[in-house]
C-alpha cells in the first residue's frame, strides 16, 4: 500500500461546535466505506484485515517509500506476525516532511510552558529543522541504524525532535521515565546495550530541581556501551558539565551539523523499546516498528479518538509512559497542535491544567482517573474559576474510572457537552484495545463504545470460551494487530509465557472485562489482582467501587491475603477523603458497605488508612506491590513507582498487623 506525500484526509478548516460527531474522521470513514456503523466496522475489520489496515493507511495517506508486497504474515504463528513485508518507509518522515508536504508547515507543531512560566513555540518548519539538525549530530558521532540511544528527558520541544531525530536516521529510540534513578536507567540501558543517551541538565517539579544529568552520569559507568551523552543545557552558558569526552551539548551536536532528512527503511525495522515494570522480575523490553507503531497511531487517535488537524492537544505525560511517544507520533501525523508542560498539574498553582486548558485554548484534553481523584479533593474545586469552553473532546487513560470521579469530571470539566472518551491497552499493545467514540454519545459511566477495530477483542473464562452478557471474564485478542509489540527485547520465551500460554491461540492481555447487555465494555482491572474469598472471585474494582462511592475515601485499593478459614481475607488500604477523619465509625461504614453491595464473604477483614498509595508513573495504583508489603514479602522492580515515599507507611503497617502467609501470624494491635 503507498500513499501521497501531500494532501490530508482532514479539513483543518471544519470546526462543529455542535455535535462533537459532525465531521469526525471515523464518521467519514465509515461513510467512505459504505460501513453503517462503529459495529460493521469491527466486523469487516475482523472479517477482512487486508483490506481494513490498507484502508487505515490510505485514509490518513501515510507513506510508503515502496509500497508493500504482502501486508501480514503469520508462517511463524500468530505470535510472531510480520508485517508490511518489501515494503519501505519511515514513522518520522510520515511525521514531518509528509505533514509539512500538505501545507502544515506554520502551523504551530508545539507549543510549550516551563513550571516557571516560560514559553515556546515550534511551528512544523521549525521542529522537523530542528530534528534534522540532531538527525545529522547523532550521525557525526556514528550513531546509525540499529543503534539504541536512550532518551531521558522532561517534556521539551527537544524531547519531541530528539525521538523523531533518532527514529529518522533508522536508529531505536529508548524512552524512559523523567522520574527514574540511576538504578533503573543503568538496567534499561545496558539491557538494550545502548550507544548514546539524550538527558537535560535538570528539569524542575513541584519547584524542587531535579539533577537529571547526574542521574545518568550516576548510571554511565554501568553501561559498557555508552559512548556519548547529549545535554540539553536548560540554562545554556551555566553548564555544569564540560562539552567533551562521553558529554556533548545538544546545542553544540545541532549548530555543527547539516540537516539529515529521514531515511527510507524496510517497514519493519525497529523504531523503539519501551520498558514496562512489575512487582517483579526484570524490566520488559517491548519492540515497536516504523510501520506498526505510526499505523496504531493513526487508527487510535487519528480515527478511532477523534483527534483533528485544528486540535490543540494536552495531555500531561512523559516519555517513559507509552502515551509520550504516542503523542509525539499521532499529535504531527495528524497535523495538530501539542502543549508541552513541564511538571505537575496542580502546581505552582492548584488548578494549572484548567488554567493551561483556559490560556491555552486547548481543545482536546487528556486525563487519568486517578489525576481527576485528586482534583476531586481539591477545596473549592479551582476548576470553576477558569473558563473551559475551548474543550471539544476529552480522553482518559489508567486506571478504570469509578462513576463518582466520571460524572465530576464531565460536570465540571467537560459541562455536559464534551464528550469523554475511555481508552484502555498498553504499552505492549502500542496503543489501545477498547475505546470510547463520539460517535457513542450515551455512553454508560466508566464504559468503553467498544473494541478498537483490527484487534480481536474478546472476552472469555478460564477455559478461552466467550463469556455471556454482562459476566466478567479474561480480555485477550484472538488475532495479532499490526500495533502489537515484536516481542520482548532478547527475551523471547519470557514474551510467550507472558501473554500467549495461558490460552492457546489467544494473546491473554491480564485484565478483567464484561460487556453489557448493549455492547458496551467495561475494563474491571488486573485479573491478577483476582481475590477469591469461599469459592467466589471478584476484581478488587468492585470492592474499591463501593468504597469510594460512600464519598469517605479519594482513593482505595483492596487486595486478598491468606485466611486460614476462608482461603482470604479482604484487606482494604485507604487514603481518606479531604475532611475526613479516618476512625472506627468510618471504618464501620466502609465495611458495611462492602456487605451490602457484594455479601458478607467480602467483608474487609482490615481497613488500613495511608496519606497516599504507591503508583506506577501511568498512575495506576499498584495492588500487587501493596499485597506483598503487607505480607512482608520482596517486592521485585520498583522503579516504575511514581511515589516511592508511599511505601514506608505501608511498611510500618504491615509490621504492626502481621502477615497470615504461610501459617505466620503476629500480634494485631
Amino acid at each position: 500500500m503507498s500513499g501521497s506525500a501531500s494532501g490530508f484526509a482532514h479539513d483543518p478548516a471544519d470546526r462543529h461546535a455542535g455535535d462533537p460527531a459532525a465531521g469526525s474522521p471515523l464518521g467519514r470513514f465509515l461513510e467512505q466505506h459504505g460501513l453503517a456503523s462503529y459495529e460493521a466496522l469491527c466486523e469487516r475489520a475482523a472479517a477482512d484485515p487486508d483490506w481494513f489496515w490498507p484502508a487505515v493507511m490510505a485514509f490518513h495517506r501515510l507513506h510508503f517509500f515502496r509500497p508493500f508486497d504482502q501486508l501480514l504474515d503469520v508462517s511463524k504463528g500468530p505470535q510472531w506476525a510480520q508485517w508490511c513485508l518489501g515494503g519501505t518507509t519511515n514513522l518520522a518522515w510520515n511525521c514531518l516532511d509528509r505533514t509539512i508536504a500538505s501545507g502544515r508547515g506554520e502551523h504551530p507543531a508545539i507549543e510549550w510552558e516551563g513550571e516557571n512560566g516560560e514559553r515556546r513555540l515550534l511551528d512544523y518548519r521549525e521542529l522537523a529543522s530542528l530534528s534534522r539538525r540532531a538527525s545529522g549530530g547523532l550521525h557525526d558521532l556514528g550513531v546509525g541504524r540499529g543503534d539504541v540511544v536512550g532518551l531521558y528527558m522532561p517534556m521539551l520541544p527537544e524531547t519531541i525532535a530528539a525521538y523523531l531525530a533518532i527514529v529518522g536516521i533508522g536508529a531505536i529510540a529508548l524512552p524512559m521515565f523523567s522520574g527514574f534513578g540511576p538504578q533503573a536507567i543503568a538496567e534499561r540501558l545496558a539491557d538494550a546495550e545502548a550507544k548514546a543517551v539524550v538527558t537535560a541538565d535538570f528539569s524542575w517539579r513541584r519547584g524542587k530541581r531535579i539533577e537529571m544529568l547526574d542521574a545518568i552520569d550516576a548510571a554511565a559507568g554501568s553501561v559498557p556501551s555508552l559512548q556519548h551523552v547529549i545535554v540539553v543545557e536548560r540554562e545554556p552558558g551555566k553548564a555544569r558539565f564540560e562539552s567533551t569526552g562521553r558529554h556533548r551539548a545538544w546545542r553544540e551536536l545541532i549548530a555543527d551539523a547539516a540537516e539529515m532528512a529521514p531515511v527510507e527503511l524496510p517497514a519493519e525495522t525497529t523504531a523503539m523499546i519501551v520498558y514496562t515494570s512489575g512487582t517483579t522480575g526484570k524490566p520488559k523490553g517491548t519492540v515497536h516498528t516504523h510501520c506498526g507503531f505510526m499505523t496504531k497511531a493513526a487508527l487510535d487517535f487519528g480515527l478511532v479518538l477523534d483527534l483533528r488537524p485544528e486540535d490543540r492537544l494536552l495531555w500531561m505525560s512523559d516519555m517513559g509512559w507509552l502515551t509520550g511517544p504516542i503523542l509525539a507520533v499521532a499529535v504531527p501525523l495528524v497535523g495538530a497542535t501539542m502543549l508541552l508542560a513541564e511538571g505537575v498539574p496542580d502546581h505552582p498553582e492548584p488548578g494549572r491544567l484548567w488554567r493551561l486548558v483556559q490560556d491555552y485554548r486547548i481543545s482536546y484534553l487528556g486525563v487519568a482517573p486517578t489525576m481527576i481523584r485528586a482534583f476531586m479533593q481539591q477545596p473549592d474545586n479551582p476548576a470553576g474559576r477558569y473558563a473551559l469552553d475551548s474543550l471539544r473532546v476529552s480522553a482518559a487513560t489508567g486506571e478504570p474510572w469509578t462513576p463518582e470521579a466520571w460524572s465530576w469530571f464531565r460536570k465540571e470539566i467537560g459541562r455536559e457537552r464534551v464528550p469523554l472518551l475511555n481508552y484502555s491497552g498498553g504499552t505492549e499493545i502500542g496503543g489501545g484495545i477498547v475505546a470510547g467514540t463520539v460517535l457513542h454519545p450515551d455512553i454508560e459511566p466508566c464504559a468503553f463504545a467498544g473494541p478498537i477495530p483490527g484487534m480481536g477483542a474478546v472476552v472469555v473464562d478460564e477455559a478461552g470460551r466467550p463469556v455471556g452478557s454482562g459476566e466478567v471474564g479474561e480480555l485477550a485478542l484472538t488475532t495479532p494487530s499490526i500495533g502489537l509489540t515484536r516481542g520482548f527485547w532478547r527475551d523471547p520465551d519470557r514474551y510467550i509465557e507472558s501473554y500467549w500460554s495461558k490460552l492457546p491461540g489467544l494473546w491473554v492481555h491480564g485484565d478483567f472485562a464484561s460487556i453489557d447487555a448493549r455492547g458496551f465494555w467495561y475494563i474491571h482491572g488486573r485479573s491478577d489482582d483476582t481475590i477469591k474469598i469461599a469459592g467466589k472471585r471478584t476484581g478488587p474494582a468492585e470492592i474499591e467501587g463501593v468504597l469510594l462511592a460512600t464519598g469517605r475515601l479519594a482513593e482505595a485499593a483492596a487486595v486478598g491475603l491468606p485466611d486460614p478459614v476462608k482461603g482470604a481475607t479482604v484487606v482494604c488500604v485507604c487514603v481518606p477523603a479531604r475532611g475526613v477523619a479516618p476512625g472506627p465509625e468510618v471504618a464501620a461504614e466502609l465495611r458495611e458497605a462492602v456487605v451490602a453491595a457484594l455479601g458478607s464473604s467480602f467483608r474487609p477483614g482490615e481497613l488500613l488508612f495511608v496519606a497516599d498509595l504507591p503508583k506506577t508513573r501511568t498512575m495506576k495504583i499498584m495492588r500487587r506491590l501493596v499485597r506483598s508489603l503487607l505480607l512482608q514479602e520482596p517486592t521485585g522492580d520498583l522503579s516504575g513507582l511514581v511515589n516511592p515515599e508511599s511505601l514506608a507507611e505501608l511498611k510500618t503497617l504491615a509490621a504492626r498487623i502481621g502477615a497470615a502467609a504461610g501459617g505466620v501470624a503476629q500480634d494485631r494491635a
